[in-house]
């Protein structure tokens, strides 16, 4: 997949919501979509970051951003319909969604799982993904064609030892995936979930604080599947776990 070539104008025309876009693998794919037409709407915490990522993709000329600034751990239901409300408002539809924000939580031996980390884990990786396409479908479904793509990993598809509730949340990412894509088979909307493998960003350096960063992906290196899945040429692909490398 690293060899694809996406066309310039491949997401021309298209609105693109990004979760965790205010930094890592979330940032880069969001001006990447920006760059290849998109107008992209950035979905974070953080809003200095949020307007850094903005400031950038206006600068270089892009399609003008959007900026939503949502806390997935605090977030109630009604925040998302209100911003599914505010989205239909303004874009009319919705053509992809990168569901790209993720907590690490804590590594170690299963017995010593803390139940706190545990649920801060999976509300934000599991809980505020449901809820969020909960909201979203209905605007995606008024698309010509649109792409659902979930964050997966390694570990969401052969559990290792310590990666204990990381390793849950990516599992259960990986089996919403398949329900929603086997759910929306023959429809405009299509569902599938990318693993970023190891890349060169904050959360790889906090679960692997030895390891030379240098020798590992950038984010950048790792787009090609993100355009692939987000433009028309995936148009046909559904229920497919894919490697970014």
């Amino acid at each position: 997949m690293l060899e694809y070539q996406a066309k310039k104008d491949l997401l021309k025309n298209k609105t693109i919501l990004v979760t965790g876009a205010g930094a890592g693998i979330g940032r880069v794919a969001a001006i990447n979509f920006a760059k290849h037409g998109a107008t992209v709407i950035l979905l974070g915490k953080t809003v200095k970051k949020l307007e850094a990522v903005y400031d950038e993709i206006e600068q270089a000329g892009y399609p003008k951003p959007a900026i939503v600034p949502l806390d997935l751990k605090g977030a109630a239901e009604q925040n998302y319909k209100d911003m599914a409300d505010t989205i239909a408002e303004q874009f009319g539809h919705l053509d992809g969604v990168l569901h790209n924000a993720s907590l690490l939580g804590a590594l170690g031996p299963f017995e010593h799982i803390d139940l706190a980390s545990l649920e801060d884990v999976m509300k934000i990786n599991v809980i505020s993904q449901v809820i969020m396409t909960k909201a979203l479908l209905p605007i995606m479904r008024s698309a010509p064609s649109a792409s659902l793509v979930f964050t997966s990993s390694s570990v969401g598809r052969k559990g290792r030892a310590y990666w204990g509730p990381y390793a849950f949340s990516k599992f259960a990412t990986e089996g919403m995936m398949e329900v929603l894509a086997h759910e929306c088979e023959g429809t405009n909307v299509r569902v599938n979930s990318i693993n970023p493998g190891a890349t060169r960003t904050e959360m790889r350096a906090k679960a692997y604080p030895g390891e030379d960063p240098l020798t590992l992906k950038t984010a950048q290196d790792i787009m090609p599947v993100y355009l692939y899945l987000m433009g028309d040429d995936a148009k046909n692909v559904n229920g497919q776990q894919l490697n970014a490398q």
